[in-house]
């Protein structure tokens, strides 16, 4: 199966483009996410090069922020770059654990292989199994739950496209 970041793009804006006024932009050195302004009619989440799992990530986030949040640059979170110590990498991984579940949800969907991202190649050595625990609980929970109406609207899409016929359900994220 192909992964092609063209294809989130519009998948992204046939969902979110008009009701949202945001798009799903590629070919960014690093992600950002930054609100409308004078310059730019439309919210915009950059994601990294043409990197599938970055642009499902950036959306996980855009999903998980609220409204307030969104009109923010960055959803206004913090965040302490690669070579975190143990101690910043654990504040980064309890801000990770439901963006990551819904882009493993999004992964799921979309067929793309899944791993939790701990994103500190050069800092203190942790261990990451219980991040990933944390992770997939999340994503069972908000499977049992019922997702919020954008990452819903999403996945569903992302189902549809890539993976038809298939549910969204548990059995997708085991």
């Amino acid at each position: 199966m192909q992964h092609h970041c063209d294809d989130l793009v519009s998948l992204f804006d046939r969902c979110f483009a008009v009701d949202f006024n945001t798009r799903l932009v590629g070919g960014n050195p690093e992600p950002e996410y930054l609100p409308a302004d004078v310059n730019n009619s439309a919210h915009r989440i950059l994601f990294t090069r043409d990197y599938f799992r970055s642009a499902l990530h950036e959306t996980a986030h855009w999903c998980v922020a609220g409204a307030d949040r969104r009109l923010l640059p960055d959803f206004g979170y913090w965040y302490a770059p690669d070579g975190r110590t143990a101690d910043q990498q654990r504040v980064f991984e309890q801000a990770e654990v439901k963006p990551q579940a819904l882009e493993w949800i999004f992964c799921a969907a979309s067929g793309h292989r899944f791993d939790v991202s701990t994103d500190n190649l050069s800092g203190e050595v942790t261990d990451s199994e219980p991040f990933r625990a944390k992770v997939h609980a999340q994503a069972l929970a908000y499977l049992d739950a019922g997702l919020a109406e954008r990452p819903q609207r999403f996945a569903l899409a992302l189902l549809a496209f890539y993976r038809p016929g298939m549910q969204l359900n548990a059995e997708l994220v085991i």
